[in-house]
Order: C-alpha cells, then sequence, then structure tokens
C-alpha cells in the first residue's frame, strides 16, 4: 500500500469515527432520563444557585453518593452556556473525545498506526459510547480519566518524561474526583499485571510510584476538607441510616471496597456474570469480535506461559480481566459499572480485527463472520423497526423521509467501490450509527414525553405560571422538574392552606384526598419511569392502565 492509499485509508478511519461523535450530539435533542443524569445535572444547577463547590446537596439534603468532579465542571458549563441539558452534557462529551483519542496514543506505543485506529474506531462505534452520551452519568467522565492515566503512564515508563508521570498523577486524581479509588485500582490492575507478565519486576519498586501518590494526595485534598466539613465534623447527621459516618471514610472505603467486603448497605445485581451479560450489549456491534479477541489473547498467554515479550504489552487484556473479577466480586453492581473498561475492551477487539482483515491469521473464519453478523444486523434492524413503529405510532412524515435518505447514503458509502475498508467492518459503524440515529430522532424523544417533568416543566412554561405558587402533593420531590424549570419546587402536607391562584401537582393519589371544592383541574395527563421499561409501557393499548396519573389544579 503506497502512502496516498494510506492516507485515503486514514481519512476513511477519521471520516467513520467523527460521524459516530455527531450522532453522539444528535442524541443531545433527548431529554435527561431519570433517575442518576438529571440527578446530577440537578446538583450541578443546585452546586451553581447556591456557590458552594466544596459540600454536595441533592434538593437541600447532604449527598455523599458521588465526588464533585462531574458537579464542578457541569456547574461551570451551565454558568458559561446556561441551565440546560446541554450545558450538562457538554463537559462529559469532551471526556469521550478524550477516551478515543487517548486509545488511539496508547495504541501507538504498541501498535502499528491502522491497529491504533482501528482500537479508537471499535471505541467510538460501540453502543455503550452512544448511550453514555445522551444518558450521561460520572462514567463518560471517569473512563476519559482513566485511559488517559493509562496512556500517560505508559507512555512515562517507555520515554521517562516527567511530563507524563505528572499528567498520570493528574488523570488518577481526576477519576477518584469523579468516581472513587476505582480510578487509581484500574491502572494499578493494568500495570502490575503488564510488569509480571513481562518479568519487569523491579518497575514495582520505583521511587517515582511515591511521588506520583504524592500529586493525587495533593490535588484530593480539597474534596477531603469538603467531605471532613460537611461529615466528620457533625456525627449527629444521619446517612444510610446510621449516625457518625465519616465522609472521608466513606469515600475511601465504604462506597467502593465496603462493596466487596459486605460493609455497605447497597445489595443488588450480584452475579459475577451480571456486567458481562450487559456489556454483551453494551458493546455492540463489536461483541462477536471482542470474545474472539479474548478468547485467542488468553489462548496466547497460555501458549506463551504467561509471558510477554518486551515491547508487547498486558495493560489492556490485564487491566480489563483483573478490573472486571473487582467489580463482578461487588454485592451492588449496575450496567454501567463495566464501562470503565470500555477502552481497555476496545484494544482487545481493534487487535481482533486487525489480524482478521490485514494479517489475515483467521481468514478462514471471515466468511461466517459475515454471515452471523448479516444475521445480527438483520435482527437489530427488525427490532429497531418494531421499536420504532408498534409503541408510538404513527411516524411523522419528516422522520420517514429523513431515515430513507439516511438509508440510501449508507447504503451508497457501504457498497462504494472505492471504500478502503473492509466491507464487514465499514457495515459494523454504519449499522450502530443507524440504529441510534434512529433511537434519537423516532424513539427516545417520545419516550421522554412520559417522563412526568417533561411536559409538566413545559405547560407551566408556555402558561407563565408562577414557579413560587406551585405545590407538590403526595409526589416523591421530581429531581427533573426542578432541573427543567430551573427552580426548586416545595412540598405541602396541606393544600387547603394553599392561597387563591395558587398551584398543586398531584398524583391519582394526591387527587382522591383533597377537598376539590377548592380546585379545579386544568392539565393531566400520566407517566411512568422511562428507564424501567416493560412491555405493557411498550403497548400503546396497555400504557395508560400500567401508568401513574398526574394533575395540576389552581386554587380558587
Amino acid at each position: 500500500m503506497n502512502s496516498d492509499q494510506r492516507k485515503n485509508e486514514k481519512k476513511v478511519f477519521i471520516g467513520l469515527i467523527s460521524a459516530c461523535v455527531l450522532t453522539y450530539l444528535i442524541g443531545w435533542q433527548i431529554p435527561l432520563m431519570e433517575i442518576d443524569a438529571v440527578q446530577y445535572a440537578n446538583i450541578s444547577r443546585e452546586m451553581l444557585l447556591h456557590k458552594n463547590f466544596f459540600q454536595i446537596y441533592d434538593q437541600g439534603r447532604d449527598y455523599l453518593d458521588k465526588p464533585p468532579m462531574l458537579f464542578w465542571l457541569s456547574s461551570a458549563s451551565m454558568k458559561l452556556f446556561g441551565v440546560n441539558d446541554a450545558a450538562y452534557r457538554l463537559p462529559s462529551f469532551f471526556f469521550s473525545i478524550l477516551s478515543i483519542y487517548s486509545v488511539y496514543r496508547f495504541s501507538r506505543l504498541f501498535y502499528a498506526e491502522k491497529v491504533a485506529l482501528l482500537n479508537a474506531l471499535v471505541l467510538a462505534g460501540s453502543q455503550a459510547m452512544f448511550l453514555i452520551n445522551h444518558d450521561t452519568r460520572t462514567d463518560t467522565m471517569l473512563m476519559g480519566w482513566v485511559i488517559f492515566s493509562i496512556w500517560q503512564l505508559a507512555a512515562w515508563l517507555q520515554t521517562k518524561k516527567w511530563t507524563n508521570l505528572i499528567l498520570g498523577a493528574v488523570a488518577i486524581a481526576g477519576g477518584m474526583l469523579t468516581k472513587g479509588p476505582i480510578a487509581l485500582m484500574v491502572p494499578i490492575f493494568a500495570f502490575s499485571t503488564h510488569f509480571i507478565l513481562t518479568r519487569s519486576f523491579a518497575a514495582f519498586f520505583r521511587w517515582e510510584w511515591l511521588l506520583l501518590l504524592l500529586i493525587i494526595g495533593i490535588l484530593l485534598m480539597p474534596m477531603n476538607i469538603g467531605l471532613y466539613r460537611q461529615y466528620d465534623l457533625h456525627p449527629e447527621k444521619v446517612m444510610y441510616g446510621k449516625k457518625g459516618i465519616s465522609g472521608i471514610r466513606f469515600f475511601y472505603w465504604t462506597q467502593s471496597f465496603g462493596r466487596i467486603t459486605g460493609e455497605s448497605t447497597w445489595r443488588e445485581n450480584s452475579s459475577f456474570l451480571f456486567l458481562f451479560e450487559n456489556l454483551l450489549w453494551g458493546f455492540l456491534p463489536w461483541t462477536i469480535f471482542f470474545l474472539l479477541g479474548l478468547a485467542t489473547g488468553i489462548r496466547q498467554w497460555v501458549r506463551n506461559k504467561f509471558f510477554v515479550r518486551n515491547g508487547e504489552e498486558a495493560i489492556s487484556l490485564g487491566g480489563f480481566g483483573v478490573t472486571y473479577c473487582a467489580l463482578a466480586s461487588s454485592k451492588a453492581q449496575l450496567p454501567h459499572y463495566i464501562y470503565i473498561v470500555l477502552p481497555l475492551a476496545s484494544i482487545i477487539t481493534g487487535k481482533f480485527l486487525f489480524r482478521l482483515f490485514y494479517n489475515r491469521n483467521y481468514k478462514g473464519w471471515l466468511a461466517p463472520l459475515s454471515k452471523v453478523h448479516g444475521l445480527l444486523f438483520s435482527l437489530l434492524l427488525i427490532a429497531l423497526f418494531l421499536l420504532i413503529t408498534v409503541p408510538f405510532p404513527p411516524l411523522q412524515p419528516a422522520i420517514i423521509i429523513s431515515a430513507g435518505l439516511m438509508t440510501i447514503l449508507f447504503l451508497l458509502i457501504w457498497l462504494q467501490k472505492s471504500n478502503p475498508l473492509p466491507k464487514l467492518l465499514t457495515g459494523c459503524v454504519l449499522i450502530i450509527i443507524f440504529i441510534n440515529c434512529w433511537l434519537d430522532v423516532g424513539f427516545y424523544p417520545k419516550l421522554l414525553q412520559f417522563q412526568m417533568s417533561i411536559p409538566v416543566s413545559r405547560f407551566i412554561q408556555d402558561n407563565h405560571l408562577d414557579k413560587d405558587k406551585i405545590f407538590l402533593y403526595q409526589l416523591e420531590p421530581s429531581r427533573s422538574l426542578d432541573f427543567y424549570s430551573n427552580h426548586s419546587f416545595q412540598n405541602t402536607d396541606d393544600p387547603d392552606t394553599l392561597h387563591q391562584q395558587n398551584f398543586l401537582l398531584t398524583s391519582q393519589k394526591g387527587i382522591d384526598m383533597i377537598n376539590r371544592t377548592h380546585f379545579k383541574v386544568i392539565d393531566s395527563g400520566f407517566a411512568f419511569h422511562v428507564s424501567r421499561l416493560s412491555l405493557p409501557l411498550l403497548d400503546s393499548a396497555k400504557r395508560r392502565v400500567n401508568s401513574d396519573a398526574y394533575y395540576i389544579l389552581e386554587r380558587f
């Protein structure tokens, strides 16, 4: 392949990665979902409103569950761009780009450029990346900090440049300020495995590790002081049903390692395979390639008697494997916990794709894999069609026209003879972009109309209701309503105490309990938890029966 062909191939790689990134932005039209994403957005809003950046509150109550980095950056973004979901998502979006770039740069330390481009493309085109760029939690930011730290430390081990060591320490501290000690543990798992398998035992005892820990400790001090002042100085506070909670101990031990030891009060999804099962769909369309890459990588280690030669790396496979075992040992797991190792999974997958498509090490596998993925893509498209057409009919003509044009465009790209990339590789990226564009335009916006806060906040805005005169009754405090209305709504225990031209937002239970002679209904609807979808909720004929009614009433 001559230089012009290589340049053209690189442009196509970059073009596909850019198309994935642009698709992330299409997802920004989707409102934030309950519970986590909109909770974190509202905490950021409150932090900006009260200008209290070292003690975290959730609707005025002490909040200890997550460190402050996401809230710091999102509140700063809201300061610049206003209180809206795009401003909340923007910092995490930058970290998703940092993750893709870090995967590329880390891979270039050990592999040819084509492998590095493949690795970056796999990460950019994985389903989880599309998801976490609109349903934004701490994991997007955490992933960026962690893979950036791994790249910088790997570069330092090769070049001995102090800048790389310092940036690695900053990144680890940033990750710990985002989601706790796991940001330190993943690099430890990854490099410990690498040192053991390359027989580089002296690397464990380098004095520079002490400097790295010192830098991390200094950068964590503002958060530590905030935790100490908010919790350790106030043993009378009750958190998680207990008094005398130490914020510092909770952050460094209970919230992370306590989930393994059983000290943490959280108990959910404790199966060892739970995260792996969720990775299977979260890593589409690369799942099969990843499983094959994981199996062949482990087989290669076994054949080499767990010895990796100098110049090669065991960081990605070792970091993924050991981190997974640690996370899967937790007695409290959620699907997105595995996303921290998506960059490492992408490197494992990209290496296999290079051997499959370019080295032709597994050329006998190519035809069967093409057929399997053809079947997989067909099933995904059928599921997409049903998901778009059945729950929320009818489709708008503009969506149908846009989807048709998109389909034609993708077919032209895929069938283009001048495309230098393998058709199966291009097809994987195009299909996942196509699916997410459809979901972002034709499914999620309609689904989120059944998140109560979205239509209610729109009604309040359209009718110019005075937010200070709106009260909640027999409803859980709605962070989403607070965020989208940019207001902290108050509860009332006695609607009869409200004055004329006050308003009440309540549930079916609430409306059955109040004296209706003093109120009139000015709006109503039904809603459900959109993050807890079930078949009855997707069935338009059964949806109302399985949903919760809400009412807006005016006192007269």
